[in-house]
């Protein structure tokens, strides 16, 4: 029994010793292969940096052969077009300059030479390096390249006796297949014409139809990048009818399409099929970063042509300004790029369409500085719409008269808050005033705020028009940029926001003045708590609208201050008052069933207060 206890603890020695000496074994074997492993690494990176450094361009000229080789694969019979070197064509007119390329026989980058964009370099659109507008081709039995990716034979530019210009580039395959690619600038127009002929569309096209692929980065042109892309949105014309996305990121088109558009808050890039489009989609993203780009647009439209070999596509292009009149006479429904009044808002389109900009394009074509055509502007907008505003300000007037009275009567009633509230009724009656007067001009304000905060947004004749301190009426005016940003304010200061903010704060104490004391505190400061939330709503926006928002409550201030010393006669209004009080009364059913209710309520508050008497 002893042996095989000492046997047995000899075992368990050994097991031990051999577990520790395999332990340390182990450990030291896997500390040998990881440093092996990394002198071997190292020696591996050295050898490959000195591969690098000996033969960069080696590695360069191995990586253009394999690309090379793959694109004349892709190209089948149209491997001549698969090299080539890119070559730049320009042609301009009285309004821009339009530079082609043969790489892919397409407008490369438009520049317009009456626009300037913040950087101060004249506004270019379609400049994107990403930029691609195409279609497939079957080039071989199963294979297929982009017509953005082939070079065209170079451009042959021809004039014609009434100033146009035609840009014709051609791609040929071995098959005797062609495509032409002619494109016609005019003199002082914003349009190219694009004219697509394909012969053989038998084999290049699948199902004879076109399917373009159009790839754009719309760049900022505004000094402020953050509200041009804000007010960046794609447009398009489905089944003859207007319409646009601008917080969705997706379109299908159900119907037809006549043309789309990316449209930034004062140019516009748009493709007009005269034909029209059958299908198509659109998904574009805004680009929320330090760039200068604004969106990512990616739009995929196709095109049924007849059966036949030889095919013709015609089209248009507008690179140009988002200009009311321009627009109209490029396609049916463009001019409503022009953002007048849309969705929620579009009840003021009619006031911008017939009223707004008529009367200020009248202004315009006369005076010099559009800070003063705002100031007439808004002139006219008040003589209007003072036939309605006078009678607020008349019963405003007349409330100023009574208020010492009323003031005497709250002091008489004290807590009696019903029996105050029907002697002021009757008071009211007696002088012949609206109590709710005082409230139309700030209902005016709404459509009409509305409708200029859309004018004046997309009004061009604006942008970069300067005015005092604002150097750009289309922008907010900073006299003073913060070093932080202050959440729903900004990073800036507008001071024709602050005129605004502070003639609305006159505005707002000149009538409390004039109304009757109320003690509800909700009511009692309400009129002071409406130009502090204008200091943040109106810090951003145009510098055009604070500053008709200023002459308005100018001339607001100016009406009231003559209407209460000039017009109004304060001692015939109490004698008026008087008289009327001496007549016999006679009340509408209204009036009874109001006093009527307003003596049932007294009656059952003066119960209420014996009630709690007794206990």
């Amino acid at each position: 029994m002893k042996t095989d206890k000492n046997t047995i603890i000899g075992f368990v020695l050994l097991a031990v010793l051999f577990f520790v000496y395999f332990w340390y074994t182990s450990k030291e074997q896997n500390a040998y292969f990881a440093e092996k492993k990394r002198i071997e690494d190292s020696v591996a990176r050295v050898n490959a940096a000195k591969r690098v450094v000996a033969n960069p361009e080696q590695a360069r000229l191995d990586s253009l052969r394999r690309d090379s080789l793959s694109r004349i694969e892709v190209a089948g019979g149209f491997a001549a077009a698969a090299l080539g070197k890119e070559e730049i064509q320009e042609v301009e007119n009285d309004l821009m300059v339009v530079r082609f390329t043969n790489k892919g026989g397409m407008i490369k980058s438009v520049q317009l030479k009456n626009y300037m964009s913040g950087d101060d370099k004249p506004v270019e659109l379609s400049s994107g390096a990403d930029e691609v507008l195409g279609y497939s081709i079957n080039t071989a039995p199963n294979r297929s390249a982009g017509t953005s990716t082939l070079f065209f034979a170079s451009a042959t530019t021809v004039k014609n006796a009434d100033g146009s210009q035609v840009v014709r580039y051609t791609l040929n395959g071995e098959g005797g297949q062609t495509v032409l690619h002619q494109f016609t600038i005019y003199p002082d127009n914003y349009k190219i014409d694009w004219e697509l002929a394909i012969t053989g569309a038998g084999t290049l096209l699948t199902a004879q139809t076109i399917n373009l692929l159009w790839k754009a980065q719309p760049k900022a042109h505004e000094r402020y990048a953050d509200y041009e892309r804000q007010m960046t949105n794609i447009v398009f014309s489905e089944n003859n009818e207007f319409d646009y996305i601008s917080q969705k990121t997706e379109k299908v088109f159900e119907q037809p399409a006549q043309w789309v558009g990316i449209a930034q808050q004062f140019f516009n890039t748009t493709l007009v099929s005269n034909s029209g489009f059958t299908s198509g989609k659109i998904s574009w993203a805004r680009v929320q970063d330090s760039t200068n780009i604004l969106a990512n647009v990616n739009t995929q439209l196709q095109i049924k042509l007849p059966a036949t070999e030889s095919v013709n596509s015609s089209f248009q292009f507008y690179f140009g300004p988002n200009d009311y009149a321009i627009l109209k006479k490029q396609a049916p429904e463009m001019e409503r790029i022009v953002n007048l009044g849309r969705d929620a808002y579009a009840f003021v389109r009619p006031i911008n369409k017939y009223i707004i900009q008529p009367v200020f394009d009248f202004f315009a074509s006369f005076v010099t500085s559009y800070g003063w055509v705002i100031a007439l502007l808004t002139l006219f907008i008040r003589l209007i719409t003072s036939p309605l505003t006078y009678s607020s300000y008349l019963s405003g007037a007349k409330m100023k008269a009574l208020r010492p009275e009323l003031d005497a009567l709250k002091q008489k009633m004290g807590d009696d808050q019903q029996g105050f509230a029907m002697e002021q009724m009757k008071m009211f009656r007696e002088a012949g005033v609206n109590p709710l007067g005082g409230c139309i001009p700030a209902l005016l304000q709404i459509p009409i705020f509305f409708a200029l905060y859309s004018f004046f947004n997309s009004a061009i004749a604006l942008r970069g028009e300067g005015f005092w301190w604002a150097k750009d009426l289309s922008q907010y005016d900073s006299i003073f940029e913060l070093p932080f940003s202050i959440p729903a304010y900004g990073d800036h200061v507008s001071l024709f926001t602050l005129t605004a903010v502070i003639t609305s704060f006159l505005i707002s104490i000149y009538n409390m003045a004039m109304t009757p004391t109320n003690d509800n505190p909700a009511l009692k400061y309400m009129p002071y708590i409406f130009p502090f939330i204008l200091l943040f709503i109106f810090n951003r926006l145009p510098a055009a609208l604070t500053w008709y928002y200023t002459v308005s409550n100018l001339m607001t201030l100016g009406l009231q201050f003559v209407i209460q010393h000039y017009i109004i006669d304060h001692d015939k209004i109490l004698a008026k008052i008087e008289a009327n009080r001496k007549k016999p009364k006679k009340q509408n059913k209204w009036q009874e069933k109001y006093q009527q209710m307003v003596e049932s309520q007294k009656k059952l508050q003066e119960m209420k207060e014996k009630t709690q008497k007794k206990k």
